[in-house]
């Protein structure tokens, strides 16, 4: 399964990034001398080679091209012709103009699954408005949800609109061969970052079309389920889930707290929700008495969920990650050692599996024009001299 990747930045190379896992040839289309934007972001870099950009391009293939000049358009109509599947994420309509859209090339190669991730989507009065993920987190209302309940909007820790698009840009992807291998023919595969966010709004958007009024900012804390939140131990936080009535009744007897587990106050997770501003500070005063390790040995020993609040050192060098071959030591041909997170979905017959580094700018620009198209050593370079590669 070949893959022109035409995307750059976070959303198309997060869902390259899992096709080429799963064992996809992914041809990564960069710029010339400059490459993808996150080539540039940073620090931290890795003897000149960006943290970011290894973090989401490992198992590609690098070929700069110019594809504005006639000749290196020539070059990307051939590697198309050669693909299966095309990814891309600029701003609609940019491609088109250049005679590289869905419709002009899904007449010339009707099998092309060919796959756009943008801001907004192809359709709708917003199509042509840049996506970026801190503003797609705000327009989403992710933001009005993430945060203490006192404070303004609060961005996820991580880019969720770009890795959340890219997450379903994938399984788009996915669906439209499973559909191909039926129909022989490829179509179109459009998601937006604003559609992403949202599917994501789940039970939050449940509450709003039940209530008809926003939620509101619950901090740490579950608006529908409790004590469902970070409390602080004598060290350290941890994460309490008591996520019925029953892990309550335990939770109150592991805590000392068997006279509120009778509380009619308390006595439900309906009671609960609703009179939490009396339970979490009996709650908390009594996480406050014990360290974190032994809040963690007895809730667990009692079946109850709770878990560590970590810093990414502590999440890195985790056994259970290491033992789902989370974590990847590569030898990158700039970088030296990196390593990079693995592939988290875990089939029993067709394993993904972490091949090679991400590829340093332009890497494997000669071994495709060569071995793929036919070029010669000395066309590729005199393409090289005229600016096309």
């Amino acid at each position: 399964m070949t893959v022109v990747d035409l995307s750059r930045v976070l959303s198309g190379p997060y869902c390259t990034m899992q096709l080429a896992d799963m064992g996809a040839r992914v041809i990564k289309i960069e710029r010339p001398g400059a490459g993808d934007d996150t080539r540039a972001w940073g620090p931290p870099f890795v003897n000149g080679e960006s943290a970011y950009f290894l973090s989401i391009n490992r198992n590609k293939e690098s070929v700069t091209l110019n594809f504005k000049h006639p000749e290196g358009r020539r070059l990307l109509d051939a590697l198309i012709a050669r693909a299966d599947v095309l990814v891309e994420n600029f701003r609609p309509g940019t491609l088109d103009e250049m005679g590289l859209g869905y419709e002009a090339l899904h007449r010339k190669h009707p099998r092309l699954v060919y796959t756009s991730v943008s801001g907004f989507g192809h359709t709708g009065p917003l199509r042509e408005r840049a996506g970026y993920d801190a503003v797609l987190q705000g327009e989403a209302g992710i933001m009005s949800l993430t945060g203490p309940p006192d404070a303004g909007g609060y961005k996820v820790g991580i880019a969720i609109a770009d890795l959340a698009a890219g997450l379903f840009a994938a399984q788009g992807t996915l669906l439209a061969l499973f559909a191909r291998e039926r129909t022989g023919r490829g179509q179109h595969v459009d998601v937006a970052m604003l559609d992403s966010v949202a599917a994501l709004l789940t039970y939050q958007a449940g509450i709003y079309f039940a209530e008809g009024a926003p939620p509101r900012r619950f901090g740490n804390a579950h608006p529908t389920v409790a004590p469902y939140e970070t409390f602080q131990a004598s060290d350290g936080e941890v994460v309490l889930a008591a996520g019925n009535d029953d892990l309550w009744r335990k939770f109150c007897t592991v805590a000392g707290l068997e006279a509120h587990a009778a509380d009619p106050r308390f006595a439900t997770n309906r009671d609960r929700v609703r009179n939490y501003d009396a339970l979490r500070p009996i709650v908390a005063g009594a996480f406050l008495q014990r360290t974190r390790a032994q809040w963690l040995t007895a809730l667990n020993d009692a079946g109850i969920p709770a878990g560590p609040v970590r810093n990414l050192h502590e999440v890195l060098t985790d056994a259970q990650l290491l033992a789902r071959d989370m974590i990847h030591r590569l030898q990158h041909s700039v970088a030296g050692p990196v390593q990079v997170l693995g592939t988290p979905v875990k089939l029993s017959e067709t394993r993904g599996a972490v091949r090679s580094a991400p590829p340093a700018l332009g890497e494997h620009t000669d071994q495709v024009l060569t071995a793929d198209l036919g070029l010669s050593p000395s066309d590729v370079a005199a393409l090289r001299a005229g600016g096309v590669l």
